[in-house]
């Protein structure tokens, strides 16, 4: 009986959709699929949208009340076994413009990945976003955390963004209006990037492709990118890194269930095949107990940690 119920619900809510909307919606999406550590329930309402029009059409019509989480290439996320409520869209494989602005500026829709970014700029002549080959992750996604990699951060690009509120309103904003730090950016509550405009420097000796090309095998010999991960799980603390601390405390290749913290690299925690959100989760809380205890140190987190827990019944 529960389950005809939600069907019908489901069926209404699929009907009270705007049909102007080009966009594709999903219901009880499994998030699993989009997030790179191959774990998380299911998104309840999902939507892809065909361009930034279509989003900002999607955007006016979602009620007030709602709950709106964005979703890139799912790599610095956690989602929890129960999935999350209310709507839920994903720029994977949408909002992927990049174009030249200037001679020396670019501009790059929030949901290009980070390797692509780097690999246009070093086309067009440009030097400086080459780093961006080790983000595993969207360019918006970079812009809502400063992600950064081999010693660059994301919004030592930035010239300016455009946002997006809840109402499908855009701004143009400039880097002086955000608190922005190691890990952490804070903005205008209920808005979202859609897109930045870099500026970058003219490259004067052709390396920057190779550059891309000595980032990325550094990073196939450091990091375990064989197995599902989402990156790094722990900020650097000032002065220490969060690997060290975690290997001092002898945790380089602690399991629990189907997760474990990476032999090559301890600040990556891998799902080994059948990991649950719960089983990464209590990983990342032991970790931060025992280096603690080991150590002395708090370590906080890089990733997010969404969703609600495991339905039960």
């Amino acid at each position: 009986m529960g389950a005809l119920l939600r069907k019908q619900v489901m069926t209404i809510e699929k009907a009270a959709q705007p049909l102007q909307c080009q966009g594709e919606f999903r219901y009880e999406e499994p998030l699993a699929r989009y997030t790179s550590w191959r774990v998380g329930g299911p998104a309840e309402r999902m939507f892809l949208p065909a361009d930034k029009d279509d989003l900002v059409l999607f955007l006016k019509t979602l009620p007030s009340e709602d709950s709106l989480f964005w979703l890139g290439l799912g790599s610095n996320v956690l989602v929890r076994d129960g999935g999350i409520r209310g709507a839920v869209i994903c720029t994977r494989g949408r909002l992927k413009v990049m174009r030249l602005q200037s001679e020396h500026s670019v501009f790059i829709e929030a949901g290009v990945p980070c390797a692509h970014v780097a690999r246009f700029c070093s086309e067009q002549g440009l030097a400086g976003a080459e780093f961006l080959a080790g983000i595993p992750g969207t360019f918006g996604g970079a812009l809502a955390m400063n992600a950064g990699a081999f010693g660059g951060e994301a919004w030592g690009l930035v010239k300016t963004v455009q946002t997006v509120n809840k109402q499908g309103l855009f701004q143009e904003r400039e880097v002086k209006e955000f608190e922005i730090g190691y890990r952490h950016v804070i903005g205008r509550v209920d808005e979202w990037f859609l897109s930045a405009t870099l500026v970058l420097s003219p490259e004067k000796n052709g390396r920057s492709l190779n550059r891309i090309r000595e980032l990325l095998a550094k990073r196939a010999q450091t990091q375990p990118i064989q197995l599902p991960s989402c990156g790094s799980v722990f900020r650097n603390p000032s002065g220490d890194y969060a690997a060290r601390l975690i290997e001092a405390s002898g945790l380089k290749g602690h399991i629990i269930g189907g997760a474990s913290v990476s032999e090559k690299h301890a600040n990556f925690i891998v799902n080994n095949g059948g990991a649950t959100s719960a089983e990464i989760e209590k990983l990342i809380h032991y970790i931060i107990k025992e280096v603690e205890k080991k150590q002395g140190i708090i370590l906080k987190t890089e990733v997010c940690v969404v969703g609600d827990e495991a339905r039960k019944g």
